[in-house]
């Protein structure tokens, strides 16, 4: 007797009639009820979040959204001008680029700050944790991650707003006072200021609201997503991939 195939999932399903999610009857629950930054965090957590926790998180997605000329953003603008007829193509050049230096840095400290807590039991003095945690990023030659940003150089304007945000909501939390901390010891350890960064304070914030550390670059990604579909609107309205390619081919300099 040949062997029943099953592959469950309790994300979504459907029939000839219906469509289901979540448990949710997609189009009498869902549509025009449900955000989609709180479909995003359901999906992902499994539960329905408080609306506390959707401000949260859709400031985080705003805040992640766009930075300007960014690789990423030139990527998919240049990847679009060679191949226009695949727009998911550009979109996924830009995604592609979301690494250590730019949007990975939301994970990376989101990761950096649940490892410091770890060992910090419970009702930790966050500026003692913080100042041991940066002390040992030094000495093994490691970048604390959230610190230091190649426009802002005084202050990222997205940092104290989330922070601002999240308090007003009851959920600045052990990661997010950490990260504060962190902010204030720094210069004692490495002899400089350096702003706490929007990436940082993003990771944070996601991580204060319970979300699995091993996805936080996944909703950075998600909200560069529509960042990078504007970019391309724009350049099809627009068109600066060209300039951008010929500026750098006219610039180039051949060393046989």
């Amino acid at each position: 007797m040949a062997e029943e195939l099953s592959f469950p999932t309790g994300i979504g399903t459907s029939t000839p009639d219906t469509i289901s999610l979540l448990g949710q009857d997609l189009a009498a629950d869902l549509m025009g009820q449900v955000g989609f930054g709180e479909l995003a965090f359901w999906l992902v957590t499994r539960r329905r979040p408080t609306s506390s926790e959707v401000r949260v998180f859709e400031a985080v997605l705003v805040a992640l959204a766009d930075h300007g000329f960014t690789p990423t953003a030139i990527a998919a603008r240049l990847t679009y001008l060679s191949a226009p007829e695949a727009l998911q193509g550009a979109l996924a050049a830009g995604l592609l680029g979301g690494g250590s230096r730019f949007l990975g840095v939301t994970e990376d400290c989101g990761r950096f700050l649940a490892e410091t807590l770890e060992g910090a039991g419970e009702n930790p003095d966050y500026d003692v944790v913080a100042l041991e945690a940066v002390r040992k990023a030094k000495a093994e030659r490691r970048f604390v991650p959230g610190l230091g940003h190649p426009v802002h150089k005084e202050e990222d304007p997205r940092t104290p707003v989330l922070i601002r945000i999240a308090d007003e909501e009851g959920l600045r939390g052990p990661h997010l006072q950490l990260f504060e901390a962190i902010g204030r010891v720094h210069p004692e350890v490495l002899g400089r200021r350096l702003p706490l960064n929007g990436a940082g304070v993003c990771g944070a914030a996601l991580a204060d609201l319970g979300l699995p550390i091993d996805l936080l670059r996944g909703f950075a990604l998600l909200a560069r997503a529509a960042g990078l579909l504007g970019h391309l609107a724009e350049e099809r309205r627009r068109p600066l991939g060209m300039e951008i390619y010929k500026t750098v081919d006219r610039n180039a300099v051949y060393e046989p």
